[in-house]
This record gives structure tokens, C-alpha cells and sequence, in this order.
């Protein structure tokens, strides 16, 4: 328990660390990761210790005051936590399937803001009130002076609207984001190759000939150019391999030249929406793991009033809940390459110089 809640606290604290030491990492969608974090971080330095001495001997020692205070920091941040993963989500389904709007609003500063204050307001009110004035309005308490838990643990109809709410409908929306972004890369995908596959017939056809739509038309949506890592952009020799001139002299035109970069931009965008893609499923995957066990055994104790769910099994899931507030700095890293570089950075400030000075 002990490692989990350091572990937790490490991690998370080393991404707000990257934010603030990292200027690269200061783009728009990249809040929204800050905003997880912050949340992820104060289960670790706040809800855990609290909980592990409660959860080793059985009973709290702490007084009704420090329960009432633990239970709404714990409600606020694990909700907070699940509507920031579906905030994540929306933003990445923007960026991917309306990109034109989304890189129109870049310049914004308040909107990312907003919705960043609206998830702590929203996730306030699912759980909190009811901690603070169930008691209030019931007109006496079901807990125990010696235990600390909220006061419909027992009550299923509220538990299973405020389940629906804080798991199984954002478990809904971030499924349909994940999906509407995998069928437009693969629309994507489908219409450039069938375009690749057309022979050049003059050189104004190059735009179809590289799987692009002419001048005049859209460029497929993806997130902004200068997301795109450096590693996954294209060099300038291998160009001509990937989208070669049709013209018959093979002689390098300014309409040709203009074609044939712009191909390799719009492609590069688009490994870049992959890589966003896969990302957001690996991210989505894990959070139905860590959250599934626990919504779906809360309501089936507050239905039988727990005499059907044995108390193991329910502390498990408690516990699993927790762990994903562990893994999300470690789904950064790895699905990121911006925060991958930022960790190196901080972590081995040598290394990264010694890499740095070698890509250029």
C-alpha cells in the first residue's frame, strides 16, 4: 500500500514537474493531462495515507470531522479523475475529426480553462452534497463511530445514478470518441490509397497522385503541425520515394516540389493521429479495468445491503480503483513522445543533452 501511494505521488508530481520546467509541453490539449494529474497526485498524498492505516486495523481514529473531509477529497478526486479521461478524450476527437475548428481556437486561452474548472465543479456535485447533508436530511446516522464510509453506502438507487453517471456513461462517450477517431483514420487511410493507386497521367495530377485533394480542397484533419514528434517527420530524401513527381523529365517543378512536401506533411499528420488513437484506446482500456469492478460491486453490495459481496473482494476493487490513478503518468510517457522527452530530461538531464545534440 505504502508503494502504491508512492508511486502514485512520484509519478504524478513528475508530470506537473514537466509542465512547469517544459515549455514544449504548454499546448492546449496537453492541460487537460495537467488537470488529471493534479487530481491523481492528491489521491496519493491525500486519500491513500488516510485510508491504509483505516483499511490495516478495521477501525478509524481519526474523528467524524477528518472522515467527513477524507470522504469528500476521495469522492471529489476519483470523480474528477473520470470526467478529466472523458475531457481527454472529447479533445483528442476534436482535434482528430474537426480539426479545422479545433486549430481555430488555438489562440483561446480561456476555453481550455473553463472546461478545466467545470470538471472539478461537476464532480463536486455528484458526491459531495450527498456526504455532507444525507445525514442532515435523514435525521440521524447509519455509520458507526469507529468506521468511516459515506452514508449511502447502503442506499442502491442512489449509488446506482450516481455509478451511471461517474462510470458507465463516461465509459460510454470515450468509447464512442475512441471509435468515431478510428473510422476516420481508416476513411482516411481508405481514400488515400485508393487515390495511390490511380496512374499519373500529367503532372497536374500530382496532388491525386501523392492521395491528396488538389489546392483548393481540405486537408484531412488531424492535430496541430507542431505536435508532430520529430522523429515521425519526414526527411527531405525520402520524398521523392513516398510521393515521386509524375512528371516525364522527372525535373523538379515548384508545383511538383509544393506536392510532394505537402504530401509528406499530410501524412506525417496523419501517423500522428494514429499514434493519438492508440493512445486513447490504451488510456481508455485501462480505465474500464480499474473502474468496472468496483461500480459493479458497489451497487451489488448497496442492493443486498453487503451481505453478498465478501469484504475482500470489495477492497480489492477499492484498491484497483486507486491503481489507475498510479498508472496514468506511465500511459503519458508511453503513448507521448513530448513527455517521454520531458521525463528524460528531468530524470537524466545528461542523456537527453547527449540525444539532443545528436539529432541535430
Amino acid at each position: 500500500m505504502v508503494l502504491l501511494c508512492l508511486v502514485t505521488i512520484l509519478g504524478n508530481s513528475l508530470v506537473i514537474l514537466a509542465f512547469v520546467m517544459d515549455r514544449n509541453l504548454r499546448h492546449r490539449s496537453n492541460y487537460f493531462f495537467l488537470n488529471l494529474a493534479v487530481s491523481d497526485f492528491a489521491v496519493g498524498v491525500f486519500c491513500m495515507p488516510l485510508y491504509i492505516p483505516y483499511s490495516l486495523t478495521g477501525k478509524w481514529h481519526l474523528g467524524r470531522g477528518i472522515c467527513k473531509l477524507w470522504l469528500v477529497m476521495d469522492y471529489l478526486l476519483c470523480t474528477a479523475s473520470v470526467f478529466n479521461i472523458v475531457l481527454i478524450s472529447y479533445d483528442r476527437f476534436l482535434s482528430v475529426t474537426k480539426a479545422v475548428s479545433y486549430r481555430a481556437q488555438q489562440g483561446i486561452t480561456s476555453n481550455p480553462a473553463i472546461k478545466m474548472v467545470a470538471i472539478w465543479i461537476l464532480a463536486f456535485l455528484l458526491y459531495c452534497p450527498a456526504i455532507l447533508f444525507w445525514e442532515l436530511v435523514a435525521g440521524h446516522s447509519v455509520v458507526a463511530a469507529d468506521q468511516c464510509y459515506a452514508e449511502f453506502f447502503n442506499n442502491w438507487y442512489f449509488l446506482l445514478c450516481a455509478s451511471t453517471l461517474e462510470f458507465f456513461v463516461p465509459l460510454l462517450l470515450v468509447t464512442y470518441f475512441n471509435v468515431h477517431i478510428f473510422h476516420d483514420i481508416q476513411r482516411r487511410q481508405r481514400r488515400g490509397s485508393v487515390q495511390d493507386c490511380e496512374p499519373p497521367r500529367s503532372s497536374s495530377l500530382s496532388w491525386r497522385f501523392c492521395g491528396l485533394p488538389g489546392p483548393g480542397a481540405s486537408s484531412p484533419s488531424s492535430e496541430a503541425e507542431d505536435n508532430v514528434p520529430y522523429s515521425m517527420k519526414p526527411k527531405k530524401g525520402s520524398l521523392g520515394a513516398e510521393c515521386s513527381s509524375p512528371s516525364r523529365d522527372n525535373s523538379v517543378t515548384p508545383e511538383n516540389d509544393y506536392s510532394v512536401s505537402f504530401c509528406a506533411k499530410t501524412r506525417s499528420k496523419l501517423q500522428q493521429d494514429k499514434k493519438i488513437a492508440k493512445s486513447l484506446a490504451i488510456i481508455v482500456c485501462v480505465f474500464a479495468v480499474c473502474w468496472a469492478p468496483y461500480s459493479l460491486l458497489m451497487i451489488i453490495r448497496g442492493a443486498c445491503q453487503g451481505t453478498c459481496v465478501h469484504s475482500f473482494l470489495y477492497e480489492g476493487a477499492f484498491w484497483l480503483l486507486w491503481i489507475n490513478s498510479s498508472l496514468n503518468p506511465f500511459l503519458y510517457s508511453l503513448c507521448h513522445v513530448k513527455f517521454r522527452m520531458a521525463f528524460l530530461k528531468i530524470l537524466c538531464h545528461k542523456k537527453f543533452a547527449t540525444l539532443r545534440s545528436g539529432s541535430f
